[in-house]
């Protein structure tokens, strides 16, 4: 079958994190099969994440709408599509297309069951095989080189962009999640920064701006810290924060994150951003659970999480809102760790 396939489309419309861990597709694909020419479709906002990519060959987006990117995905004539989203609108372009195609494996009923009954049959298969089980009818094997990320040089992040405390290193913290159960309360957020002791990059988009600031505050006046001093009774305040929510750009951020001698998120796509640069990544887990699958990829990382809650994991995504009220899955959260000097 390989022999006859000329040109292929990847589909997967978002978002960052999802992107990121499909990178080692197109790269399998490409290697293996330098002659065969790889498409990408995603999202407009999501471009960024592949156009820079020299495995992949052209990037179509969905724009203005659904119609006109299947005019132009149709005038392709693709020989096989690889469906790495597997929604209603991909069903709806390989219906259009006519073309060969496979899917990835969602776990949409496994997850169910663990979520709602506690039932555990997901498979203990990380989320890129599955995608690249998606591309085994190319006869694509898996290379094992993890992520890929690829910052063009006019996103790259000088150090003097940063305060001078910044110059000899840094920790980047990523502050933000799409889902409010995915992400430390302020308090928790106080007691790791204190924890890391070190130079901190907060990292996040223009939504977590405040919460940085109200972090950056925290650590810069030590009266307002009163409120607190009982509760944290380990405070020493030896950590300088910058926070950089907002105020960079998507692949400016990555280039923090490359920059960063360690990385601690939440389950977010900026964790596989820093597992796709190799990073130590320090991974916080609320609600949701790393036997998803979508824990850090082919890096050294560590899990934060409270195994000690039954109700946890009580969506595969997240709420707005902890169900029960207490979120303790976050609040509960013990921080050990060390960090080499």
């Amino acid at each position: 079958m390989t022999n006859k396939i000329r040109k292929v489309l990847i589909i997967r419309f978002s978002s960052i994190g999802d992107i990121v861990l499909t990178t080692p597709v197109p790269r399998c694909i490409k290697t293996q099969f330098p002659d065969m020419e790889v498409h990408y479709c995603t999202k407009k906002a999501f471009r960024t994440l592949v156009e820079n990519n020299p495995y992949i060959d052209k990037v179509y987006t969905l724009e203005s709408g659904l119609k006109e990117l299947i005019g132009k995905l149709k005038a392709e004539n693709y020989d096989f599509i690889i469906d790495l989203h597997r929604n209603i609108r991909t069903k709806l372009i390989k219906l259009v297309l006519r073309k060969p195609s496979s899917s990835f494996d969602k776990l949409n009923y496994e997850k169910w069951l663990y979520v709602n009954l506690r039932i555990n049959k997901l498979p203990n298969v990380h989320i890129v095989d599955r995608y690249l089980n998606a591309a085994k009818p190319l006869n694509v094997k898996n290379d094992n080189l993890g992520l890929d990320y690829f910052i063009p040089e006019k996103d790259q992040v000088e150090l003097d962009w940063l305060p001078f405390e910044f110059h000899k290193g840094f920790v980047a913290l990523v502050i933000g999640a799409t889902y409010f159960t995915k992400k430390l309360p302020y308090e928790k957020l106080i007691e790791l920064c204190d924890r890391i002791a070190k130079p901190i990059v907060l990292i996040g988009g223009k939504e977590d701006f405040e919460m940085g600031e109200k972090l950056t505050r925290f650590f810069e006046k030590r009266e307002s810290s009163a409120p607190y001093e009982e509760k944290l009774t380990e405070l020493g305040k030896k950590s300088v924060l910058f926070n950089a929510c907002g105020k960079f750009n998507l692949n400016q951020s990555a280039d923090l994150i490359k920059k960063a001698t360690h990385v601690f998120s939440h389950d977010t796509g900026m964790m596989h951003v820093a597992a796709a640069f190799r990073k130590n990544t320090f991974s916080i887990w609320g609600n949701t659970i790393p036997q998803f699958g979508m824990y850090p990829y082919k890096t050294k990382f560590t899990i934060f999480e409270n195994n000690k809650i039954s109700c946890r994991p009580c969506s595969k995504l997240g709420y707005h809102k902890c169900p029960k009220k207490h979120f303790r899955c976050m609040k509960d959260i013990v921080f050990d760790f060390y960090l080499p000097e």
